[in-house]
């Protein structure tokens, strides 16, 4: 099993990520994104753009079962963080994320 934490700390410290809604939003839309990680209490709407452009572009969501002052935590970030887009995961194994919850 997959620690989830560790992995997306990994992720943020030697991949590519970017964070916020407005930037998953914008990065499913072109497909630039391998993985969105977003937190349990995104707002609705925003949450509806980035399912619907992610299913769209076939990129894999997973939804951190934290509120988004926890991600925010988890990513070392002094703020609340909504959505997290992963475009290259570096060390971490944490596009194992999604295969592991299927």
């Amino acid at each position: 099993m997959v620690d989830i934490n560790k992995q997306i700390r990994m992720a943020v410290k030697t991949g590519k990520v970017g964070f916020g809604s407005k930037e998953a939003v914008v990065s499913t839309g072109f497909a630039r994104a391998k993985m969105i990680i977003l937190a349990r209490n995104c707002r609705e709407a925003e949450r509806d753009d980035i399912l619907h452009n992610a299913e769209q572009s076939e990129i894999p969501v997973f939804v951190f079962p934290g509120s988004s002052l926890d991600l925010g935590a988890v990513c070392e970030r002094p703020f609340p963080v909504s959505a997290i887009v992963v475009r290259e995961p570096g060390d971490s194994e944490v596009l194992k994320l999604v295969a592991e919850k299927k």
